[in-house]
């Protein structure tokens, strides 16, 4: 059965090789059925809709609205004022750059009026969002292929594109359509550090045996676990071991967070960055130290994906979430 990736990067190919749309307007449809893939096997449910109206920022081209927002009876309409709860997307011509669009003045004007924006040029993504203070920020990020003409011979033989890839492509569109739900149950938590985990070992798998200095963090990480990593499935296991370790250990820094600091203004915070400050064992503070500076992990940029994950958890209800944990 054809994954809704490749069903994505199959129709787009046959848009752009028929010559006859757009760069852009043509390419929406195949996007659109995508999300609604993905967003029909959330609870609750996500729905991508077209061409939005003006509500005073322009014209956004897709909208993405919660089941809860839908009407309940098929006579029913959208009322002009709701405003699409999980954010709005502007899409561009794969020839763009996403770091320039989301730079525009018409993103900008999104972001006012919805706070959240996906920019994409079908090949790349980026949420323009909010930071834990309320300023716009550029927030995750993602790409299918680095040049146009490698997305469109990607998109023209679809059965190559790895599974790896299209596990994370198709998680970093969950976490889009998720990202201004409220996060209060203990499994949803668990399920974007599981995510953000995923991709940080798909960076680590990716960078191969040559990864400078990565010795030094497996000697440290064998001496605080008492343990050791021998051979092609030890090394594996290491890498495995890594990120399990990182992402326990900012979790556990987040809980003590939040348990000397009652007040909600002051838990925002909290950062990866920071995380080393909160841990008791040394082996977890090494860890974050190292991920924070230039060296062995630096290349990878798992420092990113980390604050992206503390993002998840300055978003979380506490006090539901504690209610239930």
């Amino acid at each position: 059965m054809t994954s809704p990736v490749r069903t994505y990067l199959a129709e787009l190919h046959k848009i752009h090789a028929m010559g006859a749309g757009t760069d852009e307007v043509s390419l929406y449809n195949p996007l659109q059925n995508l999300l609604n893939e993905i967003g029909a096997k959330l609870k609750p449910k996500v729905f991508c809709i077209q061409n939005l109206k003006d509500l005073g920022a322009g014209f956004p081209d897709y909208g993405l609205y919660g089941a809860n927002q839908l009407p309940k009876t098929d006579f029913g309409k959208l009322t002009p004022d709701i405003i699409a709860e999980r954010g709005v997307i502007e899409a561009k011509a794969p020839s763009e750059r996403v770091e320039i669009v989301a730079d525009t003045d018409q993103v900008r004007d999104y972001w006012e009026r919805y706070g959240l924006v996906l920019v994409t040029t079908f090949r790349e993504f980026l949420i323009a969002g909010r930071d834990q203070f309320g300023r716009r920020e550029n927030l995750e990020h993602f790409s299918l292929a680095e040049t146009e003409a490698e997305f469109w011979a990607l998109a023209a033989r679809p059965a190559t594109l790895p599974e790896e890839l299209e596990t994370r492509f198709t998680e970093f569109l969950t976490r889009v359509l998720l990202h201004n739900a409220p996060l209060t149950q203990p499994r949803d938590v668990a399920w974007f550090l599981a995510s953000y985990a995923r991709d940080s070992l798909a960076r680590l798998e990716g960078a191969g045996a040559d990864l400078a200095n990565l010795d030094m963090v497996r000697e440290s990480l064998e001496e605080g676990l008492g343990i050791t990593f021998e051979g092609p499935k030890g090394e594996h296991f290491f890498r495995s071991t890594l990120v399990q370790t990182l992402y326990y250990g900012l979790f556990s820094a987040w809980v003590l967070w939040c348990r000397h600091t009652p007040d909600p203004e002051e838990r925002k915070g909290f950062s990866a960055a920071g995380a080393a400050w909160h841990l008791r064992l040394p082996v977890l503070r090494g860890l974050f130290e190292q991920v924070n500076r230039p060296g062995a992990l630096g290349p990878l940029r798992l420092d990113e994906v980390l604050e992206w994950a503390a993002g998840a958890l300055r978003r979380v209800d506490a006090a539901a979430f504690f209610a239930r944990f």
